[in-house]
C-alpha cells in the first residue's frame, strides 16, 4: 500500500506511554502501527494498524516490520516500549529460573536489537528528509541497582549500551569542503538517530510508577523532529523535558 504520510511503529503499545505517544504522533499526521501481545487486529483503522505480536519471540519482530512495510511502508520513527521483569530472590538472586531470565532478556534486549536492525533496513529506503529515529523506552536501571529487579536491570543496561553504540556509529557523516567552489559531496545530516529515554523526578530519582505518557509523547516528538543526534541518554522530567543528571 502506498502511503505519503510518515509512519510510526510502536512495539509494546500499552495504555500509558504507548497510547499517549501514538496520539502525539497521530496529531502530527503520522500513520500509526501498534504491536503488542493483547492488541486486537480487528480494531485496525485506515490510520492505525494493530498487529498482535509476542515480543518474547525475537522472530516476531521481523514479521511485524514485514506487515508494516506491506500495509504502510517503512516506519520513519520506531519506538520500542516493551519491558518485562521477574523479581529475583533478594538473598539468592542467581536462583532466578533460566526460562524466566531468557524470556525477559528477549523482551528487554534481544527483540529490541532485532527492532533496531529492522528499523535501519527501513530507514535506508526513506528519503533524506525522513526522521529515521529509534527510541527505546528505558528507566533508571541502566545506572543503578533496584532490588529485586535484577533481570530487568540487566536488560536495560545491555540495551542502553546498544543504543549508545548505535548513536555513535550512525551519527553525522560526510564533510564540508574548505573550497566551496569545488563540486564535492555536501555535508550530510545525521543518518539515523538512537535514544534511550528515561523519565525522572525533578531531583533525579526514578519516576517509578509515576510515569507520564504525555511527557513521553512530547519528548519523542521533539527527538523525532530534531535534525541531529542529541545525547543518546535522554533523561527527562515532566514539564521540563531533557535534563542531565550527574548519575547519567
Amino acid at each position: 500500500m502506498s502511503n505519503t504520510s510518515p509512519v510510526l511503529l510502536i512495539l509494546g503499545s500499552g495504555p500509558n506511554v504507548g497510547q499517549k505517544v501514538s496520539q502525539a504522533f497521530a496529531a502530527k499526521g503520522y500513520k500509526i502501527a501498534l504491536a503488542s501481545r493483547r492488541i486486537k487486529e480487528v480494531d485496525s483503522t485506515a490510520n492505525q494498524v494493530n498487529i498482535s505480536s509476542d515480543l518474547s519471540d525475537p522472530d516476531s519482530v521481523i514479521r511485524v516490520f514485514q506487515k508494516v512495510q506491506a500495509l504502510l511502508g517503512p516506519p520513519s520513527v520506531v519506538v520500542y516500549n516493551a519491558g518485562a521483569a521477574t523479581p529475583s530472590d533478594e538473598k539468592n538472586p542467581l536462583s532466578l529460573p533460566l526460562t524466566a531470565f531468557t524470556r525477559d532478556l528477549n523482551i528487554n534486549t534481544i527483540s529490541a536489537f532485532v527492532a533496531a536492525q529492522q528499523a535501519v533496513l527501513g530507514f535506508e529506503q526513506l528519503p533524506e528528509s525522513a526522521s529515521k529515529t529509534f527510541i527505546y523506552t528505558g528507566n533508571i536501571l541502566n545506572t543503578t541497582i533496584m532490588v529485586p529487579l535484577m533481570d530487568l536491570g540487566i536488560g536495560k543496561s545491555a540495551t542502553a549500551h546498544m543504543i549508545q553504540y548505535a548513536a555513535l556509529s550512525y551519527k553525522d557523516q560526510g564533510y564540508k569542503s574548505v573550497f566551496p567552489a569545488l563540486i564535492l559531496p555536501r555535508m550530510k545530516l545525521t543518518r539515523y538517530r538512537f535514544y534511550y529515554a528515561d523519565e525522572r523526578k525533578a531531583d533525579g530519582s526514578a519516576a517509578y510508577f509515576d510515569i507520564d505518557g504525555d511527557a513521553h509523547g512530547k519528548l519523542y516528538i521533539r527527538l523525532a523532529e530534531g535534525k541531529s543526534q542529541e545525547p543518546w541518554l535522554q533523561t527527562f522530567v515532566k514539564g521540563v523535558g531533557y535534563k542531565h543528571f550527574s548519575t547519567s
